[in-house]
């Protein structure tokens, strides 16, 4: 996956994670919230991956750009 995607499936994750924990609250279910806990921090995680991957391209973009200025 690109960074777009991951952060994408990130922010994804944390929302339906947030939902799943406000609906296991609102109906009394454990089970459900912790789910909602899980996938929100799954989706930390992948948005953290999204951001490293685009760090990482622009550093690269960067060292490209200066060895192209330089010859």
């Amino acid at each position: 996956m690109n960074s777009m995607t991951d952060k994408a499936k990130g922010l994804a994750n944390e929302t339906i994670g947030n939902v799943k924990q406000e609906a296991g609250k609102l109906v009394g279910s454990g089970k459900l919230e912790a789910e909602g806990v899980a996938q929100e921090a799954k989706g930390a995680v992948q948005k953290a991956i999204g951001e490293a991957k685009a760090a990482a391209q622009a550093g690269a973009d960067k060292v490209a750009d200066a060895i192209k200025k330089n010859h």
